[in-house]
């Protein structure tokens, strides 16, 4: 909630706290108004943690089922967020922000019931637990287990908590990504530079006995950068995202960050038309992961083959992709940010092969899926806030290591075109049909790179670029993302050197 009466010079730090403590506050700094906001020692801005009665939980789980249902649960969350904005050398703005609030939701089986609530008292989540239990009339109750706390493997380690960090350092950062984008060359216009952090607190109670509790901090750095020349102009991107603390920038520094963003935005000065055809692609490794996240992994998601739509669908131990293909899922890999302690229904964070040298093993299941097609639950079932009802969604998605040299990948393909990094694209889950636009592309000629290209796209469905895999590099690294359905997630997309044999490819020009 926006108060238009709430501004940071009105409302004291304390008050600030108190007042934000119930529902949600988010404070938008002007220019002027920034260092206000940003002045105080990040140890003075934690949320207090809530004091949750395991007894008051109890009563709501039983509450919740008293209509009948298999499976009820509350969910509370808070956190606690920072946005800030540099363009064109200046902050631009900043945004304090305090979220808390807790969902209820009664499973009665293929329904679901959930209502939610930003105040945190027993009398509105008894509300929230009437309103769910509606779905469930008339149905069996099944008995809910008193609950009693549990323990999670941890796979987010911390060494500078963001709750101590003084701000001037989130600034510093900032300027120095600016200063390093704006001096790599003359023709860098301009640089955007956005740096998110958060602490998010979870506590999960639900019917199956379960209480569990964490804090996940999370960073999101992005640079871009814009570069004119040979009257053109070309937009670049760079992004860098962990569950961390803010050691996360000793180890990869706000200037690398800036310079790879630069480098692109130069290079692509030069580019020329992409032709149009079908062309051998070769994949460098990292971000471009995020085409099989989108082809292959959504048509993956358990809710889509519940309900018997999507292209894997019924094909379960079935010959899928090539041989020399594999892809996992993976919510454990040590702070990236994708990765979870556990899922937002409890359930421990792991590794799932989903395709395994080319055979369809396993499906992304949450609570609900996992029982409609009788599968084990996976660690899937994630939510954007306690707004939200957890569905089935990727973590870390990538496709595994392989055993090929990338440098002779690259020298066998005669022709064709090789993708450094894509941008927007869409895919359809029913049918797996896919489209992806690539940020920066380089022809490839006698086994190597000639001519960088634009307005490049990949078309294709998921089955058949998969199937037309035939050669994985040894070189298997990652990028962060945004992932939509419905609600966002944080997530990771990765692969090694991946060649993709006689994919379509939209272009400017006939391909000669």
């Amino acid at each position: 909630m926006i108060s238009k009466s709430d501004f940071v010079q009105e409302i004291p730090r304390r008050a600030f706290l108190q007042k934000s403590i119930k529902g949600g506050l988010a404070l938008a700094a002007t220019p002027a108004l920034l260092s206000s906001l940003l002045s105080c020692q990040g140890k003075t801005t934690s949320v207090p943690k809530l004091a949750l009665d395991p007894q008051m939980l109890n009563r709501i789980i039983k509450l919740a089922l008293k209509n009948g249902g298999e499976f009820a649960e509350v969910y509370v969350e808070n956190r606690i967020s920072r946005t800030i904005e540099m363009e064109e050398s200046k902050f631009k703005s900043a945004v304090f922000g305090i979220s808390q609030g807790a969902g209820v939701r009664v499973i009665s089986g293929d329904k679901t019931g959930y209502a939610y609530t930003d105040d945190i008292t027993e009398e509105k989540l008894a509300r929230a637990a009437e309103v769910a239990s509606y779905i469930a009339r008339g149905s069996k109750a099944i008995g809910p287990q008193d609950i009693a706390e549990e323990q999670r493997d941890s796979f987010v380690t911390v060494k500078l908590p963001l709750q101590t960090v003084a701000d001037e350092k989130r600034l510093d950062v900032i300027k120095r990504a600016n200063q390093a984008a704006l001096e790599y060359d003359s023709r860098i216009k301009m640089a955007f530079i956005s740096y998110y952090d958060e602490v998010r607190a979870r506590t999960i109670a639900n019917s199956e006995g379960i209480l569990l509790s964490d804090e996940l901090p999370l960073l999101f750095f992005i640079v871009q950068t814009l570069g004119e020349g040979n009257d053109t102009r070309h937009m670049s991107r760079e992004r860098l995202s962990r569950h961390s603390g803010f050691e996360m920038f000793d180890e990869v520094t706000p200037e690398q960050v800036a310079l790879t963003a630069a480098k692109e935005a130069i290079v692509m000065l030069d580019a020329k038309d992409c032709p149009a055809g079908k062309m051998d692609i070769v994949m460098q490794n990292g971000w471009g992961g995020v085409l099989v996240h989108e082809a292959v992994g959504h048509p993956l998601e358990a809710d889509n083959i519940a309900k018997k739509i999507g292209a894997f669908t019924g094909k379960l131990g079935q010959k899928v992709a090539s041989d020399v293909f594999t892809m996992v899922d993976d919510g454990t890999l040590p702070n990236f940010r994708g990765t979870i302690n556990f899922d937002d229904e409890g359930t421990q964070a792991k590794r799932n092969v989903l395709i395994e040298n080319g055979v369809l093993v396993k499906y992304m299941s949450d609570i609900l899926s996992a029982k409609q097609i009788n599968m084990e639950r996976t660690g899937n079932g994630r939510r954007e806030s306690f707004r939200y009802i957890p569905i089935p969604r990727m973590t870390n998605t990538f496709i595994d290591s392989g055993r090929d040299n990338p440098e002779d990948i690259l020298a066998a393909t005669k022709e064709g075109l090789f993708v450094k990094s894509l941008s927007g694209g869409s895919v359809n889950p029913v049918t797996g049909m896919f489209n992806f636009t690539c940020r920066e592309a380089w022809l490839i000629e006698d086994g190597k790179l000639t001519t960088p290209v634009k307005g490049a796209t990949l078309v294709g469905s998921c089955e058949e670029i998969i199937s037309n895999v035939d050669a994985v590099g040894d070189d298997l690294a990652f990028g962060p993302g945004i992932c939509g359905k419905g609600q966002a997630a944080e997530v990771t997309a990765g692969q090694p050197t991946v060649r993709i044999r006689g994919m379509n490819v939209g272009g400017s020009t006939a391909k000669s």
